[in-house]
């Protein structure tokens, strides 16, 4: 079995598990283990903060590669994540707190990220990761607001 099927066939059987290997493999720079959590598809796709579209698996293998090679492993940790979920797919809205090295030491950044999951023949992948940059104001839920009718 090739390395990165290996990897995610312990990635586990709801999206909550691969979800947790896609972080797992950033914190440790690990592009096999992350790619394993990708639906093996073309139409898969991964928007990095302030990034182009990237689609397909060559594409982002290659953009994480990249990531990994200038910087090293992403010191990420999701929080306060919202899960929608059916029976053939599952959207995650995310807060990433995640550790950049500033003049002034190691400070948090946040970044706002959707992860969506659809279940496969191999069983739950990623075909969709969408960061945005965020700042302290953004990232705070706003679920008590009344709600607006259009």
């Amino acid at each position: 079995m090739p390395k990165a099927r290996q990897h995610a066939a312990t990635a586990g059987g709801t999206p909550d598990d691969v979800e947790t290997a896609f972080y797992e493999a950033l914190r440790t720079a690990d592009v096999d283990a992350l790619m394993a959590c990708w639906a093996d598809e073309d139409d898969i796709v991964c928007i990095h903060p302030g990034g182009a579209r990237i689609s397909g698996v060559a594409a982002i293998r290659a953009a994480f590669d990249a990531i990994f090679s200038h910087g090293g492993a992403i010191q990420v940790r999701p929080e306060s994540i919202r899960r929608m979920d059916a029976v053939g797919g599952a959207v995650h809205s995310v807060l990433e707190r995640i550790e950049v090295m500033s003049a002034d030491g190691p400070m948090q950044a946040h970044v706002l990220a959707t992860n969506v999951y659809l279940r496969t023949p191999q069983g739950w992948r990623l075909v969709l990761h969408h960061a945005s940059p965020g700042i302290q104001d953004e990232v705070q839920d706003v679920s008590s607001a009344a709600p607006v009718l259009h």
